[in-house]
């Protein structure tokens, strides 16, 4: 297939794609091959797509693809991430959400789309994480996070145990337990207490939710151990997984979630100035 730029829209966020729209336009001016994969169309209640828009879904367009541009928040790259392993993919995000760490560009820069589209942005590698639930012996779901993993409860405090290399770290009654990359280190994980770390790093961190222990503090791990969390006994109360903040898993005592550093990665287009610094002070500093 013809190598093209996939615009990836979030409906939810660009209302009847007119971002999109001008994209499209502005790439073609510029002699671009443009496919149209708006993401969530397959929910019940997505917004409609516009039917003087042609579109095809992203399993498909991705092949030969040399970019892929996100309209949406930091969520929807994540989604578009997922879909873009393995075939490594550069993702271009365009922040059309809330603090937006993941996109590089604003809606008012979306002219600059033309220059990553011919190759000018420098590569940003990062690491993602391979997830396991592991029940009965048997592994009877697999997932690849580029945020995080976390085990959960809404409602109840849960037991949990989180161990590297076999090894206990820690066990702590509590929320839950979050099992981030270094990329995922400015959302839950920060949320609740544990460390920014740079995004470029190789480190697998560990962030027990809420728990009920006044040392229970976050672990930044090397990226070759083996994590697992174990789902102590659970006395009817409810236990979820959740990878990337995907559709929950519920989760029964005993269950094992595994969680190692994935052979694959994602790779962002970095197009702007600025450093991890500058928009970690811009989005979380003072105002």
């Amino acid at each position: 297939m013809e190598k093209h730029v996939v615009l990836c829209p979030n409906p939810y966020r660009d209302i009847n794609l007119e971002l999109t729209r001008k994209a499209k336009e502005i790439l073609e001016q510029a002699g671009e091959r443009v496919l149209i994969s708006p993401l969530f169309s397959s929910n019940r209640d997505a917004p409609g797509i516009p039917e003087d828009l042609e579109t095809v879904t992203l399993e498909k367009s991705i092949e030969g693809a040399s970019l892929l541009v996100s309209f949406g928040g930091d969520g929807t790259i994540l989604s578009t991430a997922r879909a873009a392993v393995p075939m490594d993919v550069p993702i271009l995000g365009v922040n059309l959400g809330n603090k937006g760490f993941l996109a590089e560009l604003e809606k008012s820069e979306i002219n600059r789309l033309v220059d990553a589209a011919k190759g000018n942005f420098v590569p940003d590698v990062r690491m993602m994480l391979s997830v396991e639930l592991v029940r009965g012996g048997k592994v009877i779901h697999r997932d690849s996070a580029l945020n995080d993993a976390v085990i959960s409860s809404t409602i109840h405090t849960i037991l949990l145990e989180a161990l590297g290399d076999g090894h206990k770290i820690m066990k702590v009654m509590g929320d839950g337990i979050i099992v981030a990359t270094p990329t995922g280190s400015t959302a839950y994980s920060m949320s609740a207490g544990g460390p920014l770390v740079e995004p470029s790093a190789n480190n697998i961190i560990i962030t027990p939710i809420c728990a009920h222990a006044l040392f229970a503090r976050s672990f930044v791990l090397a990226p070759e151990r083996f994590v697992t969390i174990r789902v102590c006994e659970l006395e009817g109360k409810v236990a979820i997984l959740s990878v990337d903040g995907t559709d929950p898993i519920e989760l029964q005592s005993e269950d094992l979630i595994n969680v190692r550093r994935s052979e694959y990665s994602t790779l962002l287009a970095h197009v702007s100035d600025k450093s991890f610094y500058d928009i970690a002070y811009e989005k979380l500093g003072e105002r």
